[in-house]
């Protein structure tokens, strides 16, 4: 059995119609990112931030899978692949298209976090500044996403995964956020074979061993039907 680690960032969810940031020019859906995804600006401004998140949660909810998503979840169904997908997105995507060995290694739209006891429970439609922590009754809730500043979640587990993998793969993704641009090196590091999925080379692409350019929603499932017609 093959066991392969797949990253996948905001360009596989871009094709979803979620809309993606661009850090050269600071601005994230037209806000400032250090004003909506940082926890300083969440101490500025909750309410700000709980608006922000809220439109993005619904817009997510409004997003459908593609045939990248799907392609995967295949993937992961076949007795011949052991599939571990660590995405940098927020949204449930892999989740609605089948996938069910996920880790969301930047938090979830759909999970709140009381930031005075670490609670963790579903985050309703909307949140605001008011709500209070199921856990500890104080009104310390945020989303559960990892800012700027903050450490991934389940690091440890994705550097174990990555060190006994066949197969490092990376989809849609710029390279340029640590530490999940570093993930492609640390596969290097133990003998795992790489290969770049992505609209464009990204800022790493010279460190994979293999690099195809085109849109997700192809390149994915192409790739998918060359695995399955291997074995």
């Amino acid at each position: 059995m093959a066991k392969v680690v797949i990253l996948t960032g905001a360009g596989i969810s871009a094709e979803s119609g979620i809309r993606t940031f661009r850090a050269s020019d600071g601005l994230w859906e037209e806000h400032r990112i250090m004003d909506v995804a940082t926890p300083e600006g969440f101490a500025r401004d909750p309410a700000l931030v709980h608006r922000f998140y809220n439109a993005r949660r619904a817009a997510a909810r409004a997003a459908q899978p593609n045939p990248a998503h799907l392609a995967l979840a295949e993937l992961e169904a076949d007795p011949g692949h052991e599939v571990l997908v660590v995405t940098q997105n927020v949204d449930d995507l892999h989740e609605r298209a089948g996938s069910q060995n996920v880790i969301h290694m930047h938090g979830s739209l759909f999970g709140a976090l009381c930031h005075a006891c670490d609670h963790r429970w579903p985050a309703p439609e909307a949140m605001q500044p008011q709500d209070t922590c199921p856990g500890c009754g104080r009104k310390a809730t945020r989303p559960d996403i990892v800012w700027f500043n903050e450490m991934p979640y389940q690091m440890d587990r994705i550097i174990r995964e990555l060190e006994a993998a066949d197969l490092f793969v990376s989809i849609g993704t710029s390279g340029n956020v640590y530490p999940a641009a570093g993930f492609v090196q640390d596969a290097a590091m133990c003998g795992v074979e790489t290969l770049e999925l992505n609209l464009d080379r990204s800022a790493g692409s010279e460190m994979f061993d293999t690099s195809r350019q085109g849109p997700a929603s192809v390149l994915v499932p192409q790739w998918v039907r060359e695995r399955l017609g291997s074995r």
